[in-house]
């Protein structure tokens, strides 16, 4: 027994001590049982000193199991003290990690107590792993992930989880888990054009659709959106070469110059235009060397478009009777086989510059000033070097396109985590192919029957800089992490966000994340943030999140019956995401290798002997060296009365 009650007010219960607590260890954080011999009240020490101790209501044992809330208070008649050992394991769940499990780590509060975790609890619905830099996300994230496919008696094999890795990092952490068990299998794709150390990423420019082409061309105005609708209309036929196809090219080609030739330009405006467009856009029956024949002689149509001295087009009328000659009264239904799926962005250029001369480009300069601008962005994407990124060497439909994304080469085996390393790439560009293969993984999972015999996991690092309320809304109806987090659970399409700046974050998709990780967090925008975005966060806590140290967390939300504090243990490889030694890097000189704009390879010390950073295998279950840079520490030393049999307070 602790002692009495002597006030309770709101959440808060505040005991007078009837112990010597100087005998006792450090009981902050510890959990209390308010038992009355009918109801037994669950709350957590915040604070105390030698006389009073302050308690936070947080639940109810009830009928064996934990009902979490502040509704219930403890009676003035209610006995005080720690909680008991069963009691703990309703509260932090068993110690032995079953099927159906992974393990998280290891208590803060309890020493030596690990935390287990319900897979479904905890990845069946969105989450956030939030901390400083330096917090120790990067450690938590694959640590957690690395326990999710070891520490489980069963490995989940049909895992589908898709990294967005802003810095690389994560390679070195999973790249050799077939290693460890040749049922799971890792994949990863770089933005690294120079020197590629895996496949580069490459999406199909035919799989994206008008939303994915908005956001790639930076579209700005809805306005905008039927110019790309007409440009992905045409370009299949554009590139065609059947019989009715060719008609059909001839028909759009003759309704554009109709267009030129009637729009009322003088005379040597339209023949430029004309033959710009046919120059540009022709097949084998219509182009400007087409033979117009009249009695008595013929003439080429480049002939027929001549401008005498008085600026007039004699053959004016001839030329447009010639044109309306390819002009079809009756649309041309084209069948599968007559249409060309697959085209390069230079096909896609082509189609949108006679897309704009449809939209009537050439006889408006309002129309000129809107539209040209995305015309001009698809040339510099179709000629610049970030070209090779929707670049593909087959034609392929988008679930072959995926069934390849999850297929490792080399072993053949289905892959449970892939990795995209955008590192490479402007934020801009890899903000958008993040939202692109999103988007087609989503499309992906809505279409499976039966629905959710699928699950796909995003994780994004670095999500600030992606999963942001930005213009999508209002040009496309939609942001696609949005529609994610808000649709995305009952097709198997859960969102991950880990940031240093969860205030920069989507209000919505923060809003939809049932389960907190949480390191260090230092801003006070951002602990203001967490304080009134996060469900289940009281002041306490957030005063608690300033203080932690490298690797420990808070963790709450669905899958934790209370707030937890916990250790999360080091990953087995790490991965790179090591502080700079600056011990090494100031006082030793060094030998560079730059690799696509990083800087790798040996360094020379003071006696002349190479050294590299060492990498430590996944089937070696040792831990790895202490970097002397701040890294996760070891779990500390605190409240042992737990497992203690002398005398201790769990006694009374």
């Amino acid at each position: 027994m602790l002692g009495n009650i002597s006030e309770i007010i709101d959440n808060y219960v505040y005991i007078n001590l009837s112990i010597d607590i100087t005998q006792q260890p450090n009981l902050v954080n510890l959990h209390v049982v308010f038992d009355d011999g009918k109801k037994k009240v669950v709350g957590e020490i915040a604070n105390t000193n030698k006389e009073k101790m302050t308690v936070i209501i947080v639940g109810e044992i009830k009928d064996g199991s934990f009902i979490p809330g502040a509704n219930s208070k403890p009676s003035f008649k209610s006995v005080p003290r720690l909680i008991k050992a069963d009691e703990l394991a309703i509260l932090l769940g068993d110690q032995t990690t079953k099927h159906g499990q992974t393990n998280f780590g290891t208590s803060n509060v309890y020493e030596g107590y690990k935390i287990n975790v319900s897979i479904n609890d905890f990845f069946n619905s969105h989450f956030s792993i939030l901390g400083n830099s330096g917090a120790g996300k990067s450690c938590t994230v694959a640590s957690l992930l690395q326990k999710l496919f070891t520490s489980s008696p069963t490995p989940p094999k049909n895992a589908g989880l898709f990294f967005f890795d802003a810095y690389g990092e994560y390679t070195n952490a999973f790249g050799k888990i077939h290693e460890r068990n040749p049922v799971l299998n890792y994949k990863s794709y770089t933005t690294n054009t120079d020197t590629p150390e895996c496949e580069i990423l490459q999406i199909p420019i035919w799989l994206l659709d008008v939303d994915d082409l908005a956001l790639l061309l930076d579209v700005n105005t809805p306005s905008q959106l039927p110019i790309i609708e007409k440009t992905l209309k045409l370009v299949p036929v554009l590139t065609g070469d059947g019989e009715n196809v060719i008609k059909k090219k001839n028909d759009i080609i003759a309704r554009a110059v109709q267009d030129i030739l009637l729009s009322g330009n003088d005379s040597t405006k339209i023949r430029d235009q004309v033959i710009g467009v046919l120059t540009k856009f022709n097949t084998p029956s219509l182009n400007l060397n087409s033979q117009i024949v009249q009695p008595g002689y013929t003439r080429t149509f480049k002939q027929c478009l001549f401008v005498d001295k008085t600026g007039k087009m004699q053959e004016m009328e001839l030329v447009v009777e010639f044109i309306r000659g390819y002009i079809m009264d009756e649309q041309i239904d084209l069948k599968p086989e007559d249409i060309n799926p697959y085209y390069t962005l230079t096909d896609l250029e082509l189609a949108m510059d006679f897309a704009l001369i449809s939209e009537g480009i050439l006889k408006s300069d309002k129309v000129f000033d809107y539209a040209n601008v995305i015309s001009v962005r698809l040339h510099t994407l179709a000629s610049g070097e970030n070209a090779v990124y929707f670049s593909y060497p087959k034609y392929v439909t988008r679930d072959q396109y995926l069934e390849d994304l999850v297929t490792n080469k080399q072993t053949g085996g289905r892959c449970q985590i892939v990795n995209f390393n955008i590192n490479y790439i402007d934020d801009r560009l890899a903000k958008v192919i993040t939202k692109i293969l999103s988007r087609m993984l989503f499309k992906k999972a809505s279409t499976i029957k039966p629905r959710g015999s699928r699950a796909f996991h995003i994780i994004i690092e670095e999500a600030h800089r992606y999963v942001q309320h930005d213009g999508d809304v209002e040009l496309l109806g939609y942001n696609i992490f949005e529609r994610i987090a808000k649709e995305g659970r009952k097709y198997g399409m859960f969102l991950a966000m880990i940031t240093q700046r969860p205030s920069e974050l989507s209000d919505t998709c923060v809003s939809q994340c049932a389960n907190f990780v949480i390191l260090r967090t230092m801003h006070p925008v951002d602990l203001e943030y967490i304080r009134t975005m996060v469900p289940n966060v009281s002041n306490e806590i957030v005063l608690q999140l300033k203080n932690l140290k490298p690797g420990n967390c808070i963790a709450f939300g669905s899958a934790f019956k209370v707030p937890t504090q916990l250790y999360v243990d080091l990953p087995n490889p790490r991965p790179l995401s090591n502080n700079v030694d600056l011990e090494n890097v100031w006082y030793n000189d060094i030998k560079e290798t730059t690799v696509g704009g990083a800087t790798a390879g040996f360094g020379v010390d003071v006696s002349g002997q190479k050294f590299a950073q060492p990498t430590v295998q996944l089937t070696n279950p040792a831990a790895p060296k202490t970097s002397p840079s701040v890294q996760p520490q070891a779990a500390p030393q605190v409240n042992t009365f737990i497992q203690q049999n002398t005398q201790n307070l769990l006694d009374d």
